[in-house]
């Protein structure tokens, strides 16, 4: 018997991880209401427990852990009922309503949820949180980490939030076709917000983490279907090929492997064709913005056989239509690191120099790492050490600062 319970609970962690955003999504969608469900989802994996040993684990895990859900909430909303009338009322409500709703299904739920996470009634920083902790599953502690604030003040952004899409009536809605490009912006955003993590973990001991990627992806599928927009087209193609490098960014042991020095051939082809195919439809409308530019530098690279076979003249043109769409420090960054490929590290050096005199970048590790790099293949062995070290020190993600060490070894 033990054994038979040791593993419904493997299976049940594995649904935790690959479905419980889904049943979630689900649940908010029939509960309206987010800790409710957030309840009925913690309740209905308990009772997977209980009862999957006895009866078997289910042909459906994921509708019979929704439907468990689902009558767990209004076995709670009834007991409420003795308190308060009207959750009786919508506890009948649900339980009749529920066949009806349970036939939709051309729309995903977690589009809704990020549609609904994403309003522009909630402030930008409690989109990305309430995106992050509801649609992709992060604790408020890994959501801390990675934008750099204390855990409780995370959890007051996302109470508020709740709060406020409670009070002010937020419908749990995909806007309408009219509405959708004036609401695309912010949800854009923060897919990349979750795409990014995925690609570059901003903490902790993997370079990446793919179900994160996959999840962003998956959502950039579903608002490029939805919208074809050429700045959705845009995203995906960049999404799909960066993460088309998967494989070759991570050493059998884990550790980070640059750009020019990784194996070409893991390279993703199919995946490197679909993000080439968008960025050429995105373009195509003559109307592209910073996600089709940016995929379009990826597709570059994605082009070229080797490293020195990249078209720098080409991705130097295209960062610099970038930068005048984006004009940030990290995008002028990314542009002295291309123009170091084109012209040569010290051409590179003197807009990394002129970057970090402004003072936007100082505490950024990439800007010194590429300052750090640049003075390397110049020879000036001091300089470079002084800017790894401060990279170093700077690095949160262990397989990053194991690189930049070994950096630092090697100038001896």
């Amino acid at each position: 018997m033990s054994d038979v319970v040791e593993g419904v609970r493997a299976t049940l962690e594995s649904l935790y991880r690959s479905e419980s955003r889904q049943v979630l999504a689900t649940l908010i969608r029939l509960l309206g209401d987010f800790d409710l469900a957030e309840d009925a989802l913690q309740e209905a994996f308990t009772a997977a427990l209980e009862q999957w040993p006895r009866d078997g684990v289910p042909g459906n895990p994921r509708a019979w852990l929704i439907s468990a859900g689902r009558f767990k909430a209004i076995d709670a909303l009834r007991r409420r009922a003795r308190f308060d009338s009207s959750a009786a009322e919508i506890a009948e409500r649900l339980q009749a309503a529920v066949a009806d709703r349970d036939e939709e299904g051309l729309e995903d739920d977690r589009l809704r949820l990020i549609f609904t996470c994403c309003h522009p009634a909630l402030a930008p920083e409690a989109q990305v949180a309430m995106t992050l902790r509801e649609v992709c599953g992060l604790t408020t502690e890994e959501i801390a980490r990675a934008f750099l604030a204390t855990p409780p003040a995370v959890a007051q952004r996302i109470v508020r939030a709740k709060k406020k899409i409670r009070d002010a009536r937020i419908p749990y809605v995909v806007p309408s076709k009219e509405d959708l490009p004036h609401r695309l912006d912010a949800v854009l955003r923060t897919v990349y917000l979750v795409f990014n993590e995925g690609y570059s973990a901003s903490f902790g001991e993997s370079v990446t983490r793919h179900d994160l990627c996959a999840e962003a992806i998956r959502l950039g599928r579903l608002l490029a279907e939805l919208l074809p927009d050429p700045e959705a087209l845009g995203l995906l193609a960049l999404m799909v090929l960066h993460d088309s490098r998967r494989a070759a960014r991570v050493s059998p042991a884990g550790e980070l492997v640059l750009l020019e020095d990784q194996d070409r051939s893991l390279w993703d082809g199919g995946q490197i064709r679909e993000g080439t195919a968008l960025v050429a439809r995105a373009f195509a409308s003559g109307q592209v913005g910073t996600y089709a530019i940016q995929a379009a530098i990826a597709a570059a690279h994605a082009r070229a056989r080797s490293s020195a076979a990249t078209d720098w003249v080409q991705i130097v043109s295209l960062y610099d239509m970038l930068l005048a769409a984006d004009p940030s420090s990290v995008v002028a960054l990314n542009r002295a690191v291309a123009v170091a490929m084109r012209d040569g590290p010290q051409a590179g050096l003197e807009l990394i120099e002129e970057i970090l005199g402004r003072g936007e970048l100082v505490n950024y590790h990439l800007a010194h790492a590429a300052r750090a790099e640049l003075c390397r293949r110049l020879g000036r062995t001091a300089e470079a050490r002084a800017s790894y070290e401060r990279a170093l020190g700077l690095a949160r993600q262990e397989p990053e600062r194991r690189f930049l060490g070994r950096r630092l070894a090697e100038l001896g």
